[in-house]
């Protein structure tokens, strides 16, 4: 990416106090990026940031950020995240530039059709269901990476139908969790240090080989079977249409298998990790979980019929989402001189925009820090349009939401109506500002639930 060090005397954006010499704004950033972002739209709708060389100008209004997901010609995916997730993923649908943007999401949105979702949500349930069942009692969970494993899993297997050997797939997690811890790092420093043959950029680039190599071996398998068989995964339904006839190739097909994987594991595990730190903070809340759950499931697994009557799961679900968008920070580059919100941006400008930032406007939202499920609920008085961005909006709006938030549901009710987990003694959690947000430090630990049909009659009523 090529970006102007300075966005030079025909930008009039201000810059927010507090840059340091030669770093800029990295040390503030670094050290408490939610609090920074928090502080920017005291500053204006458009705020200038310098991070080292690279200056960036923050959208802070709800209406600029709107238009600047709805215009993706002029504010095309780039910047620092979007260069660091194209070494992974290609041009997936997540990263890929508007010139092909359109024909990839007309290619990829029947993998997401609702009529797909409740057979993904059977293989999500009894993933999720598994994995939990192996807990015991006492045990004291490392939440994030132990969600996040279930979530790996639990995509690959929405992705592949079951083709990978047991084997294979606590190989492919693990390539994944390694290119997970490492991408955001290198998004961060300079190419020079990412080109160095350091252990990290070795494992780094190991991990990456075997996942394409892992994909394209499950790929070729796929195109010899007969045109038109469907196993019920997303790759099936990215197959449907032959490359000759203008689907997808191998390597388009490659690319948005890896944007899945990354986009769908990190993200759920995130948000149900942040789903039970904030319902252990609020213990009359998680008691209507537990209600409902056992109420709605009455003792059985939990399965997608399920769902419409998870309410209050479902509303815990957003609200963590809004409180703590794992995708909190994302970049966009202008590609030709324009005008946002009254300010002349150069084409080259690199653009910030944080959901994180929106959603914790007081102005959007009554009481923004704090975990009001209810304020979701039927009936309440919702958000306006703008005010909501954990998805982005517009034509690039994320295709598989529906597909995370029902994974995210499943995933809550699951462990609500069998373990009670209660923070472990230990180191505060905070924000960890990587990749997708994510709670560091949360150690909690499981006692099960054991629920009577005396305890499911009395949640019901």
């Amino acid at each position: 990416m090529t970006a102007p060090t300075d966005l030079g005397h025909r930008a009039t954006v201000p810059l927010a106090p507090g840059a340091w010499p030669v770093i800029g704004h990295a040390w503030p950033l670094l050290r408490d990026p939610l609090a920074f972002l928090a502080s920017l739209p005291a500053h204006g709708g458009l705020v200038q940031v310098r991070l080292g060389g690279l200056a960036a100008v923050v959208v802070c209004d709800p209406g600029l950020t709107r238009e600047v997901l709805l215009d993706d010609r002029t504010y095309d995916k780039g910047g620092p995240i979007y260069d660091g997730l194209r070494e992974l993923v290609g041009d997936g649908i997540a990263s890929s530039p508007h010139c092909t943007h359109r024909r990839q999401r007309r290619l990829i949105q029947p993998a997401f059709h609702p009529g797909r979702i409740p057979g993904y949500a059977e293989t999500m349930a009894a993933r999720i269901a598994a994995a939990t069942g192996r807990w015991h009692e006492g045990q004291v969970l490392d939440v994030v990476p132990e969600l996040l494993a279930i979530t790996m899993q639990t995509t690959v297997e929405t992705m592949f139908s079951g083709v990978l050997t047991p084997q294979g797939l606590r190989e492919a997690v693990e390539d994944f969790t390694t290119v997970v811890v490492g991408i955001f790092r290198r998004m961060l420093l300079p190419p020079l240090l990412n080109r160095l043959p350091t252990p990290g950029n070795h494992r780094y680039h190991q991990a990456r080989s075997r996942l394409r190599r892992t994909v394209g071996a499950v790929l070729c398998d796929r195109r010899a079977e007969p045109r038109g068989t469907d196993h019920g995964d997303l790759l099936s339904a990215l197959l449907a249409e032959d490359p000759a006839d203008g689907g997808l190739s191998d390597t388009e097909v490659s690319d948005q298998i890896l944007t899945f994987f990354a986009a769908g594991a990190e993200t759920t595990a995130a948000t149900v990790s942040w789903a039970l730190h904030l319902l252990s903070g609020h213990p009359c809340l998680r008691d209507q979980v537990y209600a409902e759950v056992d109420t709605v499931l009455a003792g059985a697994p939990v399965s997608p019929q399920h769902l419409p009557r998870l309410e209050l799961t479902g509303r815990v679900v957003i609200e963590a989402v809004r409180l703590y968008p794992p995708g909190w920070l994302l970049t966009r580059t202008v590609t030709a001189d324009t005008t946002l919100g009254g300010h002349i941006l150069p084409a080259g400008t690199t653009i910030i925009y944080s959901p994180y930032l929106i959603h914790h406007r007081a102005d959007l939202f009554t009481a923004p820090d704090s975990f009001i499920p209810d304020r979701w609920a039927p009936g309440a008085h919702r958000p306006q349009r703008d005010a909501f961005v954990a998805f982005g909006g517009g034509a690039r709006k994320c295709p598989g939401e529906q597909f995370g938030l029902t994974e995210a549901t499943l995933a809550l009710a699951c462990i609500t109506a069998a373990w009670h987990l209660e923070p472990a003694p230990g180191r505060p959690v905070r924000p960890a500002a990587a990749a997708a947000l994510k709670p560091h430090g949360l150690m909690m630990r499981a006692t099960a639930r054991t629920i009577t049909p005396a305890d499911a009659e009395q949640g019901a009523r």
